[in-house]
């Protein structure tokens, strides 16, 4: 049997022995790269060297060839010092600039003589008596990044009309949220670098289907709403064959992968006129492009896993032979475990998501040993400890969610059309079942319908409580019954919602609603079910971090969320919302009979939850 051992590609990289450091790995470069330049030249000569490499589009920054070591730098420095000394703060760069290209110093220290004054300061401050902090402020005042490439292949990456179609949820509101936010930072730091005349640009890169229903998904560029430099570029999968025009399940991509991203390093130094910067991969083949893409673009690599199958799936390494001909997975965990060894850094949301908890294992725990029977054992698969990993908690868009209390920014204008969404008595594509009791509080749900999202679960043991039936509606929003599904699970998982409907009688207290694809409406849906008294529940088996579950909270929704996976981080159980386990069905109907129970006879306890919920997101 192959046995694979990893360790040895990270031996020499240092690492922290406290579980307390892990993913907070750049905080711990900084404090060791600190210390590596106090006690060695050899490290500072390392520094210089990597400073003298900065250029863009071929113009060299921060200094030019007429500056050959360390030690003429210094001196540089403190003739520029003492230069800029006389002049206003305020000065534009542009009135220094030939004094200091007769130096030796190029553009990109800063936009006036005080920031320019400021970062040399920083630089020979480090050069003299490094320490972590300084190291940190003088990294984020140098222009080091300009073009970045954003990956996500799978699904339906559009802006408009996608939202609950397979495969397209979170991860494409998770990227779209963060662009215009990444593009304005950059512009930021571009302009107080004093190098306003370059333009950043970030393009996310995704599947184009030629079948794109209804969708934008067949048009090679599209601009992201809310930005001026960040564009969608569009690549087919192709084959021998010729182009793929359907949707396929994100499980099916493997064989298009490495062609596909031949076609994208193609496209993408196309678009940008030369080389990224910044690689970021999303998902197991997103991550896979990335580290192919890196690699032959010599750029800098991140990935974002959002999930990693192997613990959505339990005991999916051992039966993977059975799972093999419907997921792939070992061709995903390989792809999986090659990325997150090959990548430069890797951001997670949660520490759960790398190193888990006292009752569950990490994502990314979950692949320091496994086997696959009859393809390969891994006795090393990755260091918990790498500071390579990185947690950055991603929140949601507050001009879409915010407070249920807050009256002047509500949208009453969508109530109608939510009124009729919950409880018009019709039924239809877009809605199955009625609520007959409009003065109940509502169960909300919102996610794609596919097994480890739970969404029939939840259903089910509500269907068998007929307490929980008497104190509450239940309303999800999943599926879409408008068109007949191509992917398999959700196939699978609507047969079984209909089956529920019908053994259990569920008509008079079940909404059924197709999938919702206005997220300036839902955000209000949250907050109209809020004003109800109602709840929102995320019922997976798994979740890696849980933006449905932030939204809800943002927006004032008592939450009860699963505690396998980063919601367990996220509330505070008792009080800022509840852990439920999605494998208990009875215990979860139970913990929310007591709610509504205690509730009902005392209506402040709700808003304590709210405002613990609202509190708890504020904190994070």
């Amino acid at each position: 049997v192959l046995e694979l051992d990893l360790e040895p590609f990270t031996a020499s990289i240092p690492k922290p022995i406290l579980t307390k450091s892990i993913g907070n790995g750049v905080e711990f470069l900084y404090k060791h790269l600190s210390a590596k330049l106090f006690h060695s030249r050899e490290t500072l000569t390392l520094l210089f060297e990597f400073l003298r490499l900065r250029q863009h589009n071929g113009k060299k920054l921060l200094m030019n060839e007429s500056i050959q070591n360390l030690d003429s730098l210094v001196v540089v420095l403190r003739k520029a010092e003492e230069y800029l000394s006389k002049f206003p703060a305020d000065t534009s760069y542009s009135e220094f600039e030939p004094k200091f290209r007769d130096l030796g110093l190029e553009r990109g220290w800063g936009d006036t003589a005080e920031r320019v004054s400021d970062t040399i300061a920083l630089l020979l401050d480090l050069l003299q008596a490094p320490d972590a902090a300084t190291l940190e402020k003088f990294f984020e005042r140098i222009p080091l990044v300009f073009n970045v490439v954003i990956l996500s292949p799978h699904g339906y990456f559009a802006q408009e009309n996608v939202l609950g179609y397979p495969d397209t949820g979170g991860q494409v509101v998770y990227i779209l949220d963060q662009v215009p936010a990444l593009e304005r930072e950059m512009l930021k730091r571009i302009r107080e670098q004093g190098l306003e005349d370059i333009t950043p640009r970030i393009l996310i890169v995704t599947r184009l289907l030629p079948d794109a229903v209804g969708t934008t998904c067949g048009q090679h560029l599209e601009k992201v709403f809310g930005s001026e430099y960040s564009h969608i570029i569009r690549v087919p999968f192709r084959s021998e064959k010729g182009v793929l025009r359907k949707w396929i399940s994100r499980f099916e991509v493997w064989p298009y992968m490495e062609t596909f991203t031949e076609d994208v390093a193609k496209e993408i130094v196309l678009e940008l006129k030369g080389k990224p910067d910044l690689i970021i991969g999303n998902y197991s083949e997103g991550n896979l492009a990335a580290s192919l893409l890196a690699q032959k673009l010599e750029a800098t690599q991140c990935t974002i896993a959002h999930a990693l199958e192997k613990t959505k799936y339990p005991d999916s390494d051992l039966n993977w032979k059975k799972f093999d001909d419907k997921y792939h997975f070992s061709s995903q965990f390989t792809a999986d475990l090659y990325a997150m060894n090959h990548t430069d850094f890797i951001i997670t949301s949660t520490f759960q998501e790398i190193a888990g908890s006292e009752n569950t294992v990490g994502q990314y725990e979950s692949h320091i040993a496994f086997t696959m029977p009859g393809l390969y054992r891994v006795v090393n698969g990755i260091d918990v400890f790498d500071p390579k990993f990185n947690i950055v908690s991603p929140g949601a868009d507050v001009n879409l969610y915010f407070p249920y209390t807050d009256k002047e920014k509500r949208l009453t204008s969508f109530h109608p059309e939510i009124e009729e969404l919950l409880f018009s008595q019709v039924e239809n594509e877009e809605h199955l079942c009625v609520l007959k009791d409009k003065k109940k509080p509502i169960i909300f749900t919102m996610a794609r319908l596919d097994r480890v999202k739970n969404l029939t679960g939840l259903v089910e043991l509500y269907a068998k409580n007929p307490k929980l039936r008497e104190l509450a509606n239940l309303a999800v929003v999943g599926g879409d019954r408008r068109k007949e599904s191509k992917d398999l699970e959700e196939q699978s998982e609507m047969k079984k919602m209909y089956q529920l409907i019908d053994a259990y009688q569920l008509n008079g207290q079940f909404r059924w609603i197709s999938s919702q694809m206005n997220r300036v409406r839902n955000g209000e849906l949250y907050r109209f079910i809020a004003d109800g008294k109602g709840v929102f529940v995320q019922p997976a088996f798994y979740e890696a971090f849980g933006l449905t579950v932030v939204e809800a909270m943002t927006c004032g929704l008592p939450t009860f969320a699963t505690l396998y996976g980063g919601p367990a981080e996220i509330i505070v159980h008792g009080k800022s919302g509840f852990h439920i386990d999605p494998y208990k069905g009875e215990e979860v109907a139970e913990i929310l009979v007591d709610f509504f129970v205690k509730t009902n006879k005392d209506p402040s306890y709700w808003d304590t939850l709210s405002a613990g919920g609202l509190k708890r997101i504020q904190e994070k």
